[in-house]
């Protein structure tokens, strides 16, 4: 029996089976944002709306 004042008891220990091996390349591929070097859809209506809206004012002062 185990001395519980000064509790000498064996801890449980759980053990937990690793994971497969994770790439090492893509933490610092995430970081520096890699991928499509162009501008996202959004930002792309954005400036093709702001482009029509300069064409069609140009057209208003003529």
């Amino acid at each position: 029996m185990a001395d519980r004042a000064h509790k000498t008891r064996q801890k449980m220990t759980f053990r937990i089976a690793p994971s497969k091996p994770r790439n090492p390349l893509v933490a610092p591929a995430i970081k520096r944002v890699a991928g499509a070097h162009r501008k996202t859809r959004g930002a792309v209506r954005i400036a093709e709306r702001q482009a029509l809206q300069r064409a069609l004012k140009k057209d208003d002062a003529e």
